[in-house]
């Protein structure tokens, strides 16, 4: 199977900024797309920004300018950096990925979640 383990969610005041990081381990023979989602408290879960392997992305209207995503191919991690924090940026933070296993199976596989909070 493949997992995904993320770090660096936390308190932060407004126009802050927070790391988040996202490592994929398991029987992997390669990862696809990844991406990162969040639900904020009372909300559905929305797409935050998804980078293909080949590092062509796609941000949501509400980030752009202000989140960054980049990856290393060669450690399966991804990361968001988090600019002019907001605290309607507040929720929690999912890693998601397409991963091909080493059977060259397409596995959908989700984080646990990092919760990041921006306080006004």
């Amino acid at each position: 199977q493949v997992q995904l383990v993320e770090s660096g969610g936390g308190l932060v005041q407004a126009g802050g900024s927070l790391r988040l990081s996202c490592a994929a381990s398991g029987n992997i023979f390669s990862i696809n797309d990844m991406a990162w989602y969040r639900q904020a408290p009372g909300k559905q879960r929305e797409l935050v920004v998804v980078i293909s392997s080949g590092g062509s992305t796609n941000y949501a209207d509400s980030v752009k300018g202000r989140f960054i995503i980049s990856r290393d191919n060669a450690e399966n991690t991804v990361y968001l950096q988090m600019n002019s924090l907001k605290p309607e940026d507040t929720a929690v933070y999912y890693c998601e990925a397409v991963a091909t296993t080493l059977r060259r199976r397409y596995l959908e596989v989700w984080g646990q979640g990092t919760l990041g909070t921006v306080s006004s």
